[in-house]
């Protein structure tokens, strides 16, 4: 492991038993000379077997992984583990203290940031440690997200990436199924890509990202799949064996390939169209921008451009041109796990 980096971990991740404390991240500001940004940090641990890293708070504003991880940090025991789990419930601490995507010191989006820099602001600095120093302990990463303040999925879904070795293909899709989420999206992750996913590509670990509700707030329901999919998934993974570990089944997983988007063109009021369960095709109606600044205006209606199912949609109705509206995903035909000819613009 890396031993440039400037972060300091009050918690002991050799140690067994059950740990929490911080990482302290370097911050000199005006307020404070010599200070640090507190990253909670929790390790469980009950001697060699495998390790499972879980993220959530990647962005601040996703409140989901927040709350499931922190719960789950307080209910894991020890003793019902083989190996450990590192659990960084607000990965990037001060978007998440601010309720914001990005952090309010740096403007750093934690999620675009991978690899990092032992030498760079507070959000590369965290991104470094993550990926120099928790990565190459661990063999999964579950990161969990949502839509944050400005999208709402329509229902919790998966983002897997292709692994580089395709005899984990196979491994990841187990553990698609033990997560038991009503969708999934596959795709090729580009090479120079800078999310959590690629920092564990790199360093061999089998990661996937969830996404679970948004809009600025808690899906009772997402915390509730999450309540029954946590524990099933780290018994996948081999560290646990806790009896909700076998909890059943209950969802048949829709796989899509990698998304499609419908953005704003033009400043105004966005009025989503009714989305339901069926595909979407080029020509249907995706909503209108209203212009209530000028008196008289009629109002643009949006046309979707591709077909899919919708994933996601935009819930503040501000727009401004690029602001993304709809992510819509492409089903898959054929065998599930196959990323043959998938694009990679995730």
């Amino acid at each position: 492991m890396s031993s440039d980096t400037q972060i300091h971990c009050e918690v002991d991740l050799d140690r067994d038993g059950c740990q929490g404390g911080f990482l302290r991240v370097p911050h000199s500001v005006h307020r404070s000379a010599y200070g640090w940004v507190p990253v909670p940090v929790v390790s469980i641990r009950n001697g060699d077997g495998p390790v499972v890293l879980l993220l959530g708070g990647n962005h601040g504003d996703e409140y989901e992984g927040q709350v499931a991880l922190s719960r789950l940090a307080g209910e894991l025991e020890p003793d019902r583990l083989s190996g450990q789990v590192i659990i960084l419930p607000m990965a990037n601490y001060p978007a998440a203290r601010a309720g914001t995507r990005t952090s309010p010191l740096d403007g750093g989006n934690l999620n675009r940031s991978f690899p990092g820099s032992p030498l760079g602001g507070p959000t590369a600095m965290i991104a470094h440690f993550i990926e120099s120093e928790l990565m190459p302990r661990a063999d999964f990463l579950l990161d969990i997200h949502s839509g944050g303040s400005s999208m709402q999925y329509r229902k919790p879904t998966l983002l897997v990436a292709k692994p580089d070795d395709p005899a984990h293909q196979e491994r990841l899709m187990e553990l698609v199924a033990a997560l038991d989420f009503p969708q999934a999206v596959l795709y090729t992750e580009s090479r120079g890509a800078s999310y959590s996913t690629s920092a564990a590509r790199r360093n061999g670990v089998l990661g996937m990202t969830a996404e679970m509700a948004g809009g600025g707030g808690v899906s009772r329901a997402a915390m509730s799949l999450l309540d029954v999919a946590l524990p099933r998934y780290l018994a996948a993974c081999g560290v646990y064996n806790g009896p909700a570990a076998e909890a059943p089944a209950r969802i048949a997983t829709e796989l899509f390939a990698d998304c499609g988007y419908l953005y704003a063109r033009n400043e105004g009021v966005f009025e989503p169209a009714e989305v339901t369960d069926d595909p979407v095709e080029p020509g249907d109606s995706a909503g209108w921008i209203h212009y209530p600044d000028v008196p008289f205006t009629e109002p643009v209606e949006l046309r979707f451009e591709i077909s899919g199912k919708v994933l996601s949609v935009r819930m503040p109705a501000r727009v401004e041109r690029g602001d993304c509206l709809y992510e819509l995903g492409f089903p898959i035909s054929g065998q599930p796990g196959n990323w043959t000819g998938l694009p990679s613009n995730h």
